[in-house]
């Protein structure tokens, strides 16, 4: 059955063409199962795990392009998941699935190494929306005849091998941080406000909580103005602007 969603937005693939690989980690069977369901109309192909255990073992094999993680898990919480993911050098962005409505318990998880996260209950329509739009940010398409290459002052990022660097000197990022920084320097010397960064760096406005974007701009900050001229600028009221020293 194809709906007008299928109809309208293209699928997505990996580089070469295979489909995408989505984790899906949560002990709750039957969300777990529909949540397969919904990413295998996508197209895409999927592994579950109901425990923390499992899914570092299923990460390491699988290799996924996107992980879904509930934060609740038998074994230990999807915040140290993802940690035991990152520690095997997996930059695969991540997806957080929360029962909490505070916004400490949010940005938890966006603190903690993730990209986006919801709130249960919530439509699968969306999550594979924001499984979507991670993955688009993680493996971005260039377009042939535009150089892949931004430059602004000393800092350096390359859109299709995702390598950033200034003065020379490699600087890691993760898919979120890479997006962002794309941003900012697809948009030199131009202020951006809260809202804007939401709306083109993560699609949604997380109900108007633009503290993401300072956690944000804050970890930039400290690997892109670590070991030269400050960059990145904040305009009281108004946003962020990045400008290179002259």
């Amino acid at each position: 059955m194809t709906s007008e969603t299928d109809q309208t937005i293209p699928r997505i693939t990996r580089p070469d063409g295979s489909p995408v690989r989505v984790l899906v980690v949560d002990d709750e069977a039957p969300l777990a199962d529909l949540l397969q369901m919904a990413f295998k109309l996508e197209g895409w192909e999927v592994r579950t795990a109901p425990d923390g255990l499992t899914a570092v073992k299923v990460a390491r094999e699988f290799r996924p392009d996107a992980a879904v993680l509930d934060i609740m898990l038998p074994d230990f919480d999807g915040l140290k998941l993802m940690q035991r993911i990152r520690a095997d050098g997996n930059t695969t962005p991540v997806l957080f699935l929360t029962a909490k409505d505070a916004l400490e318990d949010r940005i938890a998880g966006l603190t903690a190494g993730g990209d986006d996260y919801v709130t249960k209950p919530f439509s699968l329509e969306e999550v594979v929306a924001r499984v979507r739009g991670l993955i688009r940010r993680s493996t971005l398409v260039v377009d042939a005849n535009e150089s892949p290459l931004i430059t602004v002052g000393d800092l350096e990022l390359n859109e299709e091998s995702h390598e950033v660097s200034r003065a020379g000197r490699d600087i890691e990022l993760t898919a979120t941080e890479f997006e962002l920084l794309r941003y900012l320097m697809r948009n030199p010397r131009r202020v951006l406000s809260k809202a804007q960064i939401l709306d083109r760096v993560w699609s949604y406005d997380f109900g108007g909580r633009s503290s993401v974007v300072e956690i944000y701009i804050s970890y930039l900050r400290k690997k892109i103005d670590a070991e030269g001229v400050p960059m990145i600028h904040t305009v009281r009221g108004a946003g962020y602007l990045l400008k290179p020293e002259r």
